[in-house]
């Protein structure tokens, strides 16, 4: 077996033409996790994302579920929603001619439309987009005919843990938030991912998970054996910035996952982490060719959070493990556009799994 392969060209990191390839191809096309469930908790709160090249507004309807719409007045295409999150009474208006869509989505008002009976507010109404509420987050899809969600994305879970059971185990959707960071990370969304599918790196930036997981020292990817967790040490107590005791552990964990650290990809935009008392949830919005925004949970009992436990010990760790990483990501970026890396790079045997990451991207933009 060849030691070295070969890495996608440096181009695939900059080029404005293939990000929007990606944009269309990728981000667009498949299931890609938004909000929390729990920050849309009555009807009419919103948050709003960029998806593609599409804002996107996810809201909670009426009736309690969850909708989603291109952000888009029907009218003159002004934005709909200009901030970030927030909370409507009862309906969206366009700031720019006042037209009115109900939380799920229809035309209800406008100046002068009672003298427009020919309009139809139903087709003149916001445009639809898929969504699907799992382990407590919105997922969107912008495609008119969504891929399977059960094969692309619980189908990732099911891959990499062996059995969804597993997961069940760790009640994601029932946990709440006790932390979440939003970073800023100037590089290109590939750059995070393939950090992510690799431990090689792992010895050299991140000496405090090492001492938490020291088999991550080795430079292996352990989260791409399928069902296998990377052991804490023996002297660890907990998956904290200093091997001390964590907090309490969610009751479903068994003693076969209990002291094990899991990682799942979730293409093409979500990490999830699973220790035995909580989980951490990345998400991944790219906004240009060497700008990506990451979100990130940490998820605990709700009586943890609700007894105001101190989580700071758990979040310095992984906060740490993402600031280093990110760090190194950076670093990479600006060398994408040399000519020493116009050809590429290349992989070692323990990362050989990022070439399969690479077959996928080039055979989502009709490239392979």
């Amino acid at each position: 077996m060849t030691s070295l392969v070969s890495t996608l060209p440096g181009r695939y990191y900059t080029d404005p033409a293939v990000f929007a390839e990606e944009q269309q191809h990728v981000f667009e096309s498949m299931w890609v996790c938004l909000a929390r469930s729990a920050d849309l908790a009555v009807p009419g709160a919103f948050r709003t994302f960029t998806v593609g090249s599409e804002s996107v507004i996810v809201t909670r309807a009426r009736d309690g579920s969850c909708r989603a719409f291109l952000n888009v007045c029907r009218h003159r295409g002004a934005r709909l929603c200009v901030a970030e999150s927030g909370q409507v009474r009862r309906a969206f208006q366009c700031p720019y001619h006042a037209w009115t869509y109900d939380l799920d989505g229809r035309l209800i008002a406008a100046p002068n439309l009672t003298s427009m009976p020919d309009v139809d507010r139903v087709a003149y109404g916001l445009i639809n987009v898929h969504v699907r509420e799992w382990l407590g987050y919105v997922w969107a899809c912008l495609a008119d005919e969504p891929p399977s969600f059960e094969e692309e994305v619980v189908g990732a879970c099911v891959e990499r843990l062996g059995d969804l059971g597993v997961l069940d185990r760790y009640q994601v959707g029932e946990l709440e938030v006790g932390r979440r960071i939003t970073y800023d990370v100037r590089a290109n969304w590939k750059l995070i991912i393939e950090n992510f599918m690799e431990c090689y790196h792992c010895a050299t930036i991140h000496p405090e998970l090492t001492e938490v997981l020291p088999e991550f020292a080795d430079g292996y990817a352990a989260q791409y054996y399928v069902g296998h967790g990377a052991r804490f040490g023996d002297d660890v107590r907990g998956f904290t910035i200093d091997g001390s005791e964590g907090l309490d552990r969610i009751p479903g964990v068994s003693g076969d996952h209990d002291r094990r650290y899991y990682a799942i990809t979730v293409r093409p935009q979500v990490f999830i982490n699973l220790v035995p008392d909580h989980v951490i949830f990345h998400r991944m919005y790219p906004l240009a060719a060497d700008r990506t925004v990451v979100e990130c949970d940490w998820l605990y009992l709700p009586e943890v959070v609700a007894g105001g436990r101190d989580v700071s010990r758990s979040v310095e760790l992984f906060h740490r493990v993402n600031q280093q990483d990110f760090d190194a990501c950076e670093r990479c970026q600006p060398s994408m556009s040399s000519r020493a890396y116009a050809d590429g790079g290349v992989l070692v045997p323990s990362e050989h799994h990022i070439a399969g990451f690479h077959e996928w991207l080039l055979a989502r933009l009709g490239r392979a």
